[in-house]
């Protein structure tokens, strides 16, 4: 099915403005006063010249600190390439300011391929009048560098990810770094869904990748590899019950209880392994006998909780009396 860019990028800037502005626009977003922004209703327009009806995107209602006056931020994301952008920018400007009369940030958002300079400005004049020289703001993700955001604990950088410049050869570790991202951000369910849809939809996915993630996996501390775990079963639990999300929980067979009680039991014997090396063996072969899987993620959730192989022992043994 096709993508609905514009609805993708309105639900992520209107649920991160503040953070979207801070991300590309700093000094803007020094200026801006959030505590009073208010997003404002669609505005549509009817070109006169091709009789078409036109939506502009997102329209927000703030004020400048330290002023009384109200302005207007007006995000245009633009997904295929069209001629004379530059003029739709200054005439959606003309009309927004013959409606409002107030001042305009006006912001265009470049997200497709190939990459290809754009222009941001627009001007009218002749040999001896300079009439018109109208500018915005472009943001051109596809030349963002990806590795220069994923050290920001940003919700937008996390999704844009998806959307910035990257080599194919380069796409596992974008995704290795896009879900330790999100570990860090501790975002709450509805705004990790949305993050991760926003990723995922652009992004996609395949197997042999998801094995190729694997072996980062091992790379990272038993702490933040389970916290990753944790969002990865989240999210692949969300696709089976809602039919959205494609990602599946390392190990399982998607659908099948059995085999999501295998791979559950494999990771926490990860987990042994490389908390306690040697000694836990016994341990981790108590932990593979188990097939339910309730009990499973039970251990999931109690096991990091404790700093010694006897009480990892204790919880688990705990668990599976219950």
């Amino acid at each position: 099915m096709p993508i609905d860019h514009d609805r993708l990028f309105k639900e992520l800037i209107q649920t991160f403005f503040e953070e979207f502005m801070l991300l590309f626009f700093p000094e803007a977003h020094a200026s801006i006063d959030f505590t009073e922004s208010v997003f404002l209703s669609e505005e549509v327009f009817t070109d006169v010249t091709s009789g078409d009806k036109r939506r502009v995107d997102l329209l927000v209602q703030t004020k400048l600190k330290g002023e009384d006056g109200l302005i207007i931020v007006h995000i245009e994301p633009q997904a295929y390439v069209q001629a004379s952008f530059e003029e739709r920018m200054f005439v959606y400007f003309s009309r927004l300011y013959e409606k409002y009369r107030r001042r305009i940030v006006p912001i265009a958002i470049f997200s497709y391929e190939p990459k290809r300079e754009e222009s941001d400005e627009f001007r009218l004049g002749f040999p001896f009048l300079d009439v018109l020289r109208f500018r915005f703001f472009k943001l051109e993700l596809n030349q963002k560098n990806w590795k220069e955001y994923v050290q920001q604990d940003n919700p937008v950088a996390c999704a844009l990810l998806s959307k910035m410049g990257y080599r194919p050869e380069e796409r596992v570790q974008v995704k290795f770094e896009f879900l330790r991202m999100m570990v860090r951000l501790e975002l709450d369910p509805a705004r990790q869904a949305l993050i991760a849809g926003f990723f995922e939809t652009y992004f996609g996915w395949d197997e042999t990748e998801e094995k190729q993630l694997q072996a980062h996996m091992h790379e990272l501390h038993p702490r933040e590899e389970a916290r990753i775990m944790e969002l990865k079963t989240y999210w692949a639990k969300e696709a089976e019950e809602k039919g959205k999300l494609k990602w599946k929980a390392e190990g399982k067979a998607e659908g099948k209880a059995e085999g999501k009680a295998e791979g559950k039991a494999e990771f926490i014997c990860r987990f042994l392994a490389a908390q306690y090396g040697e000694p836990s063996k016994g341990l981790q072969q108590k932990v593979m006998a188990v097939r339910r899987l309730e009990h499973l993620e039970q251990i999931v959730d109690e096991i990091f909780k404790v700093n010694s192989l006897n009480a990892a022992e204790a919880v688990i043994e705990r668990i599976l009396q219950e």
